[in-house]
């Protein structure tokens, strides 16, 4: 029996533009996701499931990966709780050369499912990581971070890109732009996150912004400006300069909210944060509900939000320098 665990992200800047080739700047935060992973003597697969802002459960079925469970729950609910596990079992058979393996999988996380954390890609990671430990199969935090990307690519279809999983796998602040993953220098941040207790569609929001930008100039352009801005924040995060940083933010969620992605509850606390004296706050990952995250030393934007109507949870957050590992 092995387990192993993955830390969640929030993006400094860049979400939705990395789809199309511009860089991000994901960053590991110390909230994380963990996989317990044992073989069994037949080939199906047991999964239990906790915490993935779900009511725990457990679900068993045989076969391929891509066959449905036999279990009296919504097919939703299914496909959040098990699709990316099932990718990540399809890359760890693969890995291990062992494409009949069965497994009883136990998930356990600290970060809400759908909510900008990348929680599905910590997830993925840390269960490849410890299906191939369990099968025998040594990989790299690098080679983890591909099979990850690819067990995201075939659950999101297509629409995937490197940076969440590369900052799982990785873990600390990271850039990504196409195939060109890195770890970044950084300074400590003071994260402060604020959830609202939803959970945005990624791949409708995905697409939504795919087709503004196929039949509107100025989407493309501010697609191309977050790249722009992307690339600035860099810099200032080599400088450790957080002011900047907190101003390039604020762009950012601006830029965010022209390509149709924000939501009333994130724009409520974004600007509670700012209002408190964040030095910026933006959106996290795909919008539409979900996540905030501000930087503030102070305690006054944790303070707001958790005072705040419609803002669930919030908590700091601190740069976890590890990814991937095995517990």
């Amino acid at each position: 029996m092995v387990t192993a665990s993955a830390p969640g992200k929030v993006y400094l800047f860049g979400e939705h533009a990395v789809v199309y080739g511009e860089p991000a700047v994901p960053c590991a935060i110390d909230r994380r996701a963990r996989v317990t992973v044992e073989e069994r003597d037949d080939d199906h697969l047991r999964v239990h499931a906790e915490d993935l802002s779900l009511d725990g459960f457990t679900v068993e079925y045989g076969g391929r990966t891509d066959a449905n469970p036999d279990v009296d729950v919504s097919q939703s609910l299914v496909e959040a709780a098990t699709g990316y596990v099932d990718a990540a079992v399809a890359q760890a058979r693969d890995a291990a050369d062992a494409p009949r393996a069965g497994f009883d999988i136990t998930v356990e996380s600290e970060i809400p499912l759908g909510a900008g954390l990348g929680s599905s890609a910590a997830v993925t990671a840390a269960g490849i990581l410890a299906a191939t430990r369990e099968l025998g199969a040594d990989l790299s935090a690098t080679e983890v971070a591909d099979r990850a990307y690819q067990a995201e690519l075939a659950v999101q279809e297509g629409n995937a890109s490197r940076a969440d999983t590369f900052c799982s796998a990785t873990g600390g602040a990271v850039r990504v732009e196409g195939d060109d993953c890195r770890s970044l220098d950084a300074p400590e941040l003071p994260f402060v996150i604020g959830f609202d207790g939803g959970a945005g569609d990624t791949g409708a929001l995905v697409a939504g912004v795919r087709e503004l930008k196929d039949e509107y100039d100025f989407a493309a352009d501010t697609v191309a400006a977050i790249g722009d801005l992307v690339r600035n924040g860099e810099a200032a995060l080599g400088a450790g300069d957080v002011a900047e940083l907190g101003q390039l933010m604020d762009f950012n969620h601006g830029l965010l909210s022209a390509l149709g992605v924000s939501a009333r509850s994130l724009d409520s606390m974004v600007w509670a944060a700012r209002d408190a004296g964040a030095l910026g706050a933006k959106l996290t990952g795909a919008g539409g509900g979900g996540c905030v995250v501000a930087l503030d030393e102070s305690e006054e934007t944790e303070t707001a939000l958790r005072y705040l109507p419609g803002c669930e949870e919030t908590f700091r957050a601190e740069l976890d320098i590890q990814g991937v590992r095995v517990e």
